[in-house]
């Protein structure tokens, strides 16, 4: 790279859709969907959301969704989060199916729902209030440990004396960050990202990019975003797949082996550039492909 910068990327060939059986390596990954189909409502009205899709994330890796509107990737998101099942095929986080066993999952999404009753650092906390083992140390631990724990990232992320606020005091970009915190507050093992960032300014965004690096490099959460942002993608994440036109698939994989911390001079440089073309190339052909609409 023109900076010196070395980056290494390499492609890898989507896992099998069909065929021959993928042999189970659940164990190996943190988050493996096998054969994972999902399809919505009944005939005549039947939607195929998903086809048959194969993906295995590592543990405390960072794994981006980029693809057409409508793909799917928010409904992967979804079943690894538990939120929803699939039609067939099997979901599996921590070596588990899903709902086996309790995994520490946290979620961010575009619009930072936070109860405008609750000051910022009561919003941050009810993780803490919710999720074991944390809830049951919570009437103990909620006016010392716990809120220890939440100003320690406030102020990581900037929000360093504004605890005491309530949600409509503050900015957009600023309760992201607070969403953020309250994503992480329970020390997650699984963190879903469903396009944080989309709803903020281009500034905003690029800020919160560092920032979001910055705590996976220092908790190293398992991390899976969805987003369309593909100089986000290229920012945040090891690895980017593309997906296909509905019903989604994978049609891409690849390892983005950038050094860390990235920065924003990172993604002007040649090879990044050339990277998010080609991924902007596979999208247009995956549209391209989508059935018409009557």
């Amino acid at each position: 790279m023109t900076s010196g910068t070395n980056v290494v990327l390499i492609e890898r060939q989507p896992e099998p859709s069909s065929g021959e059986a993928v042999p189970p390596s659940h164990v190996d990954s943190y988050v493996e969907l096998e054969r994972t189909t999902v399809t919505y409502g009944r005939a005549p009205n039947l939607v195929h959301a998903l086809s048959e899709t194969n993906l295995r994330i590592a543990k405390g890796d960072f794994v981006a969704l980029v693809g057409p509107s409508g793909c799917g990737k928010s409904t992967i998101l979804k079943m690894v989060g538990g939120i929803l099942r699939a039609s067939s095929g099997f979901v599996y986080v921590a070596g588990r199916e899903v709902g086996a066993e309790p995994v520490r999952i946290g979620m961010a999404f575009q619009n930072p729902t936070m109860l405008p009753w609750l000051s910022i650092r009561d919003n941050v906390m009810m993780p803490l209030k919710i999720v074991p083992p944390f809830r049951g140390q919570y009437r103990k631990k909620r006016k010392g440990e716990f809120r220890d724990r939440v100003e320690a990232l406030l102020a990581q992320v900037g929000l360093k004396g504004f605890g005491d606020k309530h949600p409509w005091q503050l900015s957009g970009g600023m309760l992201q960050r607070a969403s953020l915190c309250r994503a992480l507050v329970h020390d997650p093992q699984l963190l879903l990202l469903d396009e944080p960032f989309g709803a903020l300014d281009q500034f905003t965004r690029e800020e919160l990019w560092s920032i979001m690096q910055q705590l996976w490099m220092t908790r190293r959460p398992t991390v899976l975003l969805v987003t369309h942002d593909l100089r986000e993608a290229g920012y945040l994440a090891n690895r980017i797949c593309v997906m296909s036109a509905r019903p989604g698939r994978i049609v891409d994989d690849r390892v983005f082996d950038a050094p860390r911390p990235r920065n924003l001079a990172m993604t002007y440089e040649p090879d990044f550039v050339a990277m998010t073309q080609r991924l902007r190339e596979l999208i247009v052909e995956a549209r391209s492909d989508e059935p018409a609409v009557a």
